[in-house]
């Protein structure tokens, strides 16, 4: 009985759905590391990553925030660091990515950089949850 009603229990607050959201988040971060970050360390076919510069900042720096995006904010996302103002690079990233780079292409390409956007989304709305950084610096501390 208690498995059915943690189940069909809609309270954010509950033990299940916060253990379930540091799965979420953990899983996400990783795989943004992984398929994202990870690129800019490797070479394919010799050549390096190209990161597209839509809003035509200068490399360098369009270049640090791409990178920062894909290689720092999933850590701060998996210890639940500074969540809600770690995230807002890594938005920028990918719905600049769906809005901009990919709006001619297919719903098929497009929806990698939606998704993701849509994910960070949700962890800028809920923030780390129970299980983080933050949540034991406000409550602990």
């Amino acid at each position: 009985m208690e498995i059915l009603k943690q189940i069909l229990d809609s309270d954010l607050g509950s033990s299940f759905n916060d253990i379930a959201f540091l799965i979420f988040r953990v899983l996400f971060a990783l795989q943004l590391f992984r398929v994202h970050g990870l690129k800019k360390f490797r070479l394919e076919n010799g050549q390096k990553e190209i990161i597209p510069n839509p809003l035509g900042l200068p490399e360098n720096i369009n270049a640090l925030v791409a990178s920062l995006a894909d290689l720092v904010v999933p850590f701060f996302i998996i210890l639940g660091l500074g969540t809600r103002l770690a995230v807002l690079p890594a938005i920028g990233v990918t719905a600049i990515g769906y809005f901009i780079v990919h709006r001619k292409d297919s719903p098929e390409v497009r929806d990698v950089p939606y998704m993701y956007t849509l994910s960070l989304l949700l962890i800028l709305a809920l923030g780390a949850g129970k299980y983080s950084l933050d949540y034991y610096l406000l409550n602990i501390l």
